[in-house]
């Protein structure tokens, strides 16, 4: 599995069978001044409806949209949608958000969105295993660095990826990942937006890698 950090919480995963999926495609305006995304994607995944979580038009390659809870199976790939909320009062400031799943070359990636809250025991029950977990950790409209954690220690997952994090490409009043990596054991600092992994090559113990966004302007 190749993961392309593409900026803010877009990446663009791509299994051994050449299957492209983009998670959560901004809109470059408003504050984002990450590029345009403009990649080709067999498959879209949209975690809630914000401009910059939902701009599908960016994306090239008319693909298949997928929105809100459910299991599908698209391309060989399932994809879970599990519902959470993008705040702490179950949506009422901010709405819902979705994490999604992929199940796909025998590994479980957890793209969790602008989730808000931490999981409850059904959610992360829904989620189950996962072996490579995207997560926000800037706070102010998601989770902040300490609750991350906890969310983290809830799922167990072998890799973390940070996102929606604080960059020069973004107005956003957000914290940057270097909070997040406070007292961190295991951080791996790729000067690469890519990352590539296989079942057999996952650390054996949790460890943090931290992309370069792809689209930094």
């Amino acid at each position: 599995m190749l993961i392309k950090y593409l900026g803010h919480s877009a990446f663009l995963i791509k299994n051994k069978e050449g299957v492209r999926i983009i998670t959560d495609p901004y809109s470059a305006t408003q504050g984002i001044h990450y590029k345009p995304i403009d990649e080709n994607a067999d498959i879209v995944t949209v975690s809630h409806e914000h401009w910059d979580h939902n701009a599908v038009d960016s994306v090239r390659g008319n693909p298949v949209v997928v929105r809100g809870e459910g299991k599908r199976n698209i391309r060989g790939t399932t994809i879970s949608g599990i519902s959470t909320f993008h705040d702490k009062k179950r949506g009422k400031e901010r709405g819902e958000n979705t994490v999604f799943v992929l199940d796909t070359d025998d590994l479980r990636l957890c793209h969790l969105g602008d989730l808000g809250h931490k999981l409850g025991e059904e959610q992360i029950s829904l989620i189950g295993r996962v072996d490579i977990c995207l997560i926000p950790v800037g706070g102010y409209f998601t989770i902040d660095a300490k609750e991350a954690k906890e969310v983290i220690e809830s799922i167990e997952p072998k890799v973390v990826i940070p996102m929606h994090f604080k960059t020069s490409s973004l107005d956003f009043p957000i914290a940057g990942v270097d909070e997040f990596l406070k007292d961190v054991e295991r951080v791996k600092r790729v000067d690469s937006p890519e990352y590539e992994i296989e079942k057999d090559k996952l650390p054996p113990e949790r460890e943090v890698v931290v992309l370069k966004p792809a689209k930094s302007s």
